[in-house]
């Protein structure tokens, strides 16, 4: 989860602690007339030819790792700026003890936000722990089965990489990378397909201690230049305005798909979605936005 911005060390930023095309095919344009007696021959594969092989999907873009092999950070696009792009993110949270919650009808889940984002036809990424995808395999596998929608590491435990982070226990540094991928083996055992090599820190809090201690996982840290403040908000035009008065081209919005402790995301989705659009944004994922530069 997430709270506001904050980099230990050198950044500040986060908002609480959380504990869309192309039109219809158009008339093809026309080409020079031509007369042809017969269609020509369609070429025949040589008998036992195996078919080629389809074409793999291109991998996720990342960064370079930093100084001493450190774990990049990317918050926004800088290169075309010009260009009217946004990607919202959303912190799917749920740390490592509070199953017990869980069991009593919390709930860490939001799929009435996941349907708004289907039903307005808008890319996002879901930045999932693992214990979330653990509770929610279903969900998990849906939302990362659906091209529209990848999955990025949010850590298995929720536990702070830094601190002080908000209250939030502590992973110690040697233990980073293995909860890193735990959080990937939850996600591979939900069955979920469009997982991408993205990190976020829990409560955005970091240091160079976290950034070395990560270097192994061979992820790049995304953190955010907009701070969406739904964490335990009840307003959802409060949330809205707060995006809407944020975003620019390239930016990475933090938000948040917990119930329980984001009440007024998806209420606010409803206004933010076509207020953007109506100043000529277009939604990506994050690889998408990392990919343009």
């Amino acid at each position: 989860m997430t709270i506001s911005v904050r980099k230990v060390a050198t950044v500040g930023l986060l908002s609480a602690v959380l504990t869309g095309c192309g039109g219809g095919a158009g008339t093809p344009a026309a080409g020079p007339t031509t007369t042809a007696s017969a269609p020509a021959a369609k070429p025949t594969a040589a008998p036992g030819a195996k078919p080629a092989p389809a074409a793999r999907p291109a991998a996720p873009p990342t960064l370079a790792a930093g100084p001493q092999g450190r774990t990049p950070v990317y918050e926004r696009r800088t290169g075309r700026s010009a260009e009217k792009v946004v990607a919202l993110t959303f912190d799917a949270d749920m740390t490592a003890d509070q199953g017990p919650r869980a069991a009593r009808g919390e709930r860490f889940d939001n799929p009435e936000l996941i349907a708004t984002l289907r039903r307005l036809e808008v890319d996002a990424t879901i930045f999932m722990t693992g214990r979330w995808a653990e509770e929610y395999p279903d969900q998990a596998r849906s939302i990362g089965n659906d091209p529209r929608f990848e999955i990025a590491n949010h850590s298995y435990s929720h536990y702070a990489f830094a601190e002080p982070c908000y209250g939030l226990p502590t992973v110690a540094a040697p233990d980073m990378a293995a909860d890193v991928k735990r959080a990937f083996d939850s996600f591979r055992d939900a069955g979920a397909a469009h997982v991408v090599p993205y990190f976020r820190f829990p409560g955005g809090c970091y240091d160079d201690t976290a950034l070395h201690a990560l270097a192994p996982a061979r992820v790049t840290a995304v953190q955010w230049d907009v701070v969406g403040g739904d964490a335990f908000a009840k307003d959802p035009d409060a949330v809205a305005e707060q995006v809407l008065s944020g975003v620019r081209p390239g930016s990475v919005v933090v938000l948040h798909c917990t119930r329980s402790a984001a009440p007024a995301t998806e209420r606010a989705l409803r206004r933010v979605v076509p207020e953007l659009r109506a100043r000529g944004y277009r939604f990506v994922k994050v690889s998408e936005l990392m990919r343009e530069g």
